[in-house]
């Protein structure tokens, strides 16, 4: 999975970046179908950053945005946001998966008419 950070209006430490990147790494146990996250972190408002987060899956895009006092916990607040957003497609795929599908239903059909 490819991770990529740009930031606005500042800079952020290498250690930070890191940091950073270890957070959004950890999305890929949840949702194992990212091809890439993009997080970009605007410093405009020193005291109020703002964390923009884009994930790329196969046919799907998700966005998050955390915003608060400190950069770290603007990340998180994103990042629980679009853990929400993994969580809730990956739901929906599975139930897909797990309900009777077409076949199924054409099977019972056709006992019933014997």
């Amino acid at each position: 999975m490819q991770i990529s950070i740009s930031v606005r209006h500042g800079h952020v430490s290498e250690p930070t970046q890191a940091t950073i990147r270890e957070k959004l790494g950890k999305l890929d146990r949840l949702y194992d179908r990212l091809s890439a996250i993009g997080a970009i972190i605007d410093l405009e408002h020193r005291n109020q950053p703002v964390v923009d987060l884009k994930a790329s899956a196969k046919k799907h895009e998700f966005v998050a945005v955390g915003e608060a006092e400190n950069l770290l916990v603007a990340v998180d607040v994103a990042i629980d946001r679009m853990e929400q957003q993994l969580r809730k497609h990956k739901e929906k795929v599975q139930d897909r998966h797990r309900g009777a599908g077409h076949r199924d239903r054409k099977e019972e059909h056709t006992h019933e008419i014997r």
